[in-house]
């Protein structure tokens, strides 16, 4: 029984050793990230009259990191498509060439009133908080999210998609 405990323990610290050496998982950064992400949030979070005025300014790109399906059903006219899974430093390079533009996000949490494209997440699971760190974590720091909840049936921002009512 001993030996067999033994060996058990030798197991799971070579276990947590393996684990804790990859160098592409890097749970200590992300909290960095994330404290830094935290203390700046409040100023960085903007009003949808603000969010408007600030789409219109040169140097800025509305995000959308939900995924692909869900940008075709309904998005913000004029945001650009990249899906939180797929970000990596060549994909975001794409979009987001240059770190200092300007950047606005907005995700699922935003919006009431079309449950399908904007299927609502638990508030710890919003993709805004995500975005915002994953962001950060590429080196993108001028990154601003809408703050308020808005129904997308009042809201002044202007949506595209396929959810959208046809017009006669």
């Amino acid at each position: 029984m001993k030996i067999l405990l033994s060996s058990l323990l030798v197991i799971t610290v070579l276990n947590l050793q393996a684990v804790e050496s990859n160098p592409h998982v890097d749970f200590q950064g992300f909290m960095n990230d994330a404290q830094l992400a935290q203390k700046e949030h409040a100023s960085h979070r903007v009003s949808e009259q603000q969010f408007i005025t600030m789409q219109a300014e040169p140097n800025t790109i509305v995000l959308d990191a939900r995924s692909a399906d869900k940008y075709l059903m309904r998005h913000v006219v004029g945001a650009v498509s990249l899906p939180f899974t797929d970000f990596t430093q060549e994909s975001l390079a794409k979009v987001l060439p240059n770190k200092n533009t300007r950047i606005l996000i907005y995700c699922n949490n935003n919006f009431s009133g079309d449950e399908t494209a904007f299927a609502g997440k638990g508030g710890r699971a919003a993709l805004n908080i995500s975005t915002l760190v994953a962001l950060r974590s590429y080196g993108y720091t001028n990154v601003f999210e809408l703050g308020e909840y808005l129904d997308v049936n009042t809201t002044k921002l202007p949506f595209a998609g396929s959810s959208l009512p046809i017009k006669k």
